[in-house]
């Protein structure tokens, strides 16, 4: 999944290194599961073969597609998981990272859109009405690896709490960390501008952080920089968006993926997406060349969750 994963237990944990290990198993069973640069992944199968009649998938892998359609459903198209065919085109999934011509670009939307995936709940199938129709779980698939090390943890016969994350971007908090009857673990917030002085720190208890940012694979071409996030809707990357979105959830999947949607909605669609939605938070930070000095934008986050590093300087608005 391109990024190295992390499993933290306490020590005296009873059979601790084998428990895990067997979380750490798990997310290498789904890599070999939901990759798409493997070509006998099973969602590589689907994209080769889908577009010709239904395939019955794993059940696992139908209830996540089932929740990425969902969301996309419910973000009005911000979210969606059949845009692979525009990272493709824009070089995101295999390189070269470039702007692809009107053509490419137009070829690439023409197969992309949750209307072409078809999700057969009775008979666990999964079918595209065309050719050419790419599901890349890459914004939501490591968070859902990451929800499922947590239920290994979970399953286990010694109450277990951990704390597990797939490169510092998707994390799950387990429990209350050791020696803390119900406390919450402390994760830092990335700061986009600089990356050594963190934006605070969020608190965490069977809850999930994820967090997106443009800044973080991006490429320069004619005087632009081109970040890695694509407007499904447009088949391309905005102009201007958030330095970073982070959101709490209850699943790591979600949070990933709803951190990918709120950063192409922008703050104002968010807000009104998440108006009944107390179990899920935001926390959206402006960037500096559009507003002076930045500002960081928090919705549904109380100040139990989020305690700003007072070495850090940001005009604070708070929902």
């Amino acid at each position: 999944m391109g990024s190295f994963f992390e499993v933290r237990i306490p020590a005296n944990t009873p059979a601790g290194t084998e428990l895990a290990c067997r979380a750490l198993d798990r997310i290498d069973e789904l890599e070999a599961q939901l990759t798409v640069y493997r070509d006998d992944s099973e969602v590589s199968r689907l994209n080769a073969k889908a577009h010709l009649g239904p395939i019955k998938v794993d059940q696992g892998l139908f209830d996540l597609l089932r929740t990425a359609d969902e969301i996309g459903r419910e973000t009005q198209g911000a979210y969606d998981v059949t845009a692979g065919a525009l990272s493709a085109a824009w070089g995101f999934t295999r390189g070269p990272k470039r702007v692809p011509d009107s053509e490419t670009l137009t070829r690439a939307r023409e197969r992309t859109g949750r209307q072409h995936l078809h999700l057969d709940t009775a008979d666990c199938t999964v079918g595209f009405d065309r050719e050419g129709v790419v599901i890349n779980l890459g914004s939501i698939g490591k968070g859902y690896a990451i929800d499922e090390a947590a239920r290994v943890i979970r399953d286990h016969w010694w109450p277990t709490p951990a704390l597990i994350h797939g490169g510092q971007s998707s994390v799950y908090a387990l429990g209350s960390p050791p020696g803390l009857l119900a406390g919450r673990w402390s994760v830092s917030l990335r700061n986009p501008f600089d990356p050594s002085r963190p934006l605070g720190i969020i608190q965490l208890c069977n809850r999930a952080l994820g967090t997106s940012g443009a800044a973080f694979q991006q490429f320069e071409d004619g005087g632009r920089m081109y970040g890695h996030i694509l407007d499904p809707r447009t088949g391309e990357p905005p102009e201007h968006g958030p330095a970073s979105v982070s959101v709490l959830a209850p699943s790591a999947a979600e949070a990933d993926a709803l951190s990918t949607a709120f950063y192409l909605m922008g703050p104002v669609k968010a807000a009104a997406f998440l108006a009944n939605r107390p179990e899920i938070g935001a926390i959206l930070v402006l960037d500096a060349e559009e507003t002076r000095p930045p500002r960081m934008i928090r919705i549904n986050v109380s100040d139990e969750d989020y305690r700003p590093d007072p070495s850090v300087r940001l005009a604070m608005s708070s929902r």
